[in-house]
């Protein structure tokens, strides 16, 4: 390229030969480092985020989180059934405890023989089981142990329960004392000649002769089922006792018992004397079987065995 340069002041002419190549290339530079130019500056100003997408170990390790998570929450839930189970059996446990010991006490049993208060007894040679020396024991073995001492604490009631009432039917049939304090038999149970009439007759029960007024005393536990005045008896009292077992108590000067009444082995229930049929001071003793008399001296004579 060939360009002509004049000049106003003095008239003259030059001349300036350019490259035609040289000068596109300079403009190509030029568009170019602008265009480069603009993108830095445009980046630099405006700058993009973007969330990266996580890699596969991320991934992993996220989900192997969320099972970890899953799975506390599932052992925390079985922890807290298991914690409630066991308070359970432990609250059984301690009723059990009690009720043997009140029982024991209301049996008058040796201590010794069922004391609910002392841990039971265990032990033997010890034969070591491969493997690790110790390991904490499960949840289910706790059960299990706590489980077997309820069957255990179980049967020991149950025991003591028959004992209980095998011995309420030997004092009912014993009939553990005498009807009076002082005194002498006078007539014994079954046939005789009656004192008033002269004929033979069937005594139903057993006649002790004492002072007036002295104590009547009730043979056994029971309640009163009778405090009367009744043709023949006069003042009688009647107690029914356990397993079908009744006693009688006739011609009394006084009754000291009501209809309902609780009574005790021993406990003053009349005064002796000579109401109704009667020839002089004295008690009529029976003892009914399911309602039939029985002959009293088979239980007076265990009660004497028994001082």
């Amino acid at each position: 390229m060939h360009i002509i340069l004049l000049s106003r002041g003095h008239g003259a002419a030059r001349s300036l030969n350019l490259d035609l190549r040289l000068i596109v290339a300079v403009a190509v530079l030029l568009l170019v480092g602008t265009l480069v130019g603009g993108v830095a500056l445009g980046s630099w100003l405006t700058p993009t985020v973007r969330s990266p997408e996580p890699d596969g170990a991320a991934r992993v390790l996220s989900e192997k989180l969320a099972q970890l998570t899953a799975s506390r929450q599932d052992a925390q839930r079985q922890l807290d059934a298991f914690s409630a189970h066991v308070a359970d059996l432990q609250v059984r446990l301690t009723r059990l405890d009690v009720l043997g010991a009140r029982l024991t006490e209301l049996a008058d049993v040796d201590a010794s023989e069922f004391d609910f208060s002392l841990a039971a007894g265990r032990g033997g040679p010890e034969e070591p089981l491969e493997g690790d020396e110790y390991r904490v024991p499960s949840f289910a073995e706790t059960l299990d142990e706590l489980t077997l001492q309820l069957d255990s604490r179980e049967q020991q009631l149950a025991v003591l329960e028959q004992v209980l009432a095998h011995r309420r039917v030997l004092e009912a049939e014993s009939l553990s004392r005498s009807p009076v304090q002082n005194g002498f038999i006078s007539s014994p149970f079954g046939p005789r000649t009656d004192p008033i009439s002269g004929r033979v007759s069937m005594h139903k029960g057993m006649d002790f002769a004492g002072e007036p007024g002295s104590d009547v005393l009730a043979v056994a536990a029971g309640v009163v089922s009778r405090s009367e005045r009744a043709p023949g008896y006069g003042n009688v009292v009647e107690i029914r006792h356990a397993e079908g077992y009744a006693t009688v108590y006739g011609h009394n000067q006084s009754n000291l018992v009501q209809v309902g009444d609780l009574v005790q082995p021993g406990q003053v229930i009349a005064k002796l004397g000579s109401t109704g049929r009667s020839t002089g001071p004295h008690l009529h003793f029976e003892v009914r079987k399911d309602g039939r008399p029985v002959n009293p001296a088979a239980f007076l004579a265990r009660a004497e065995s028994e001082k």
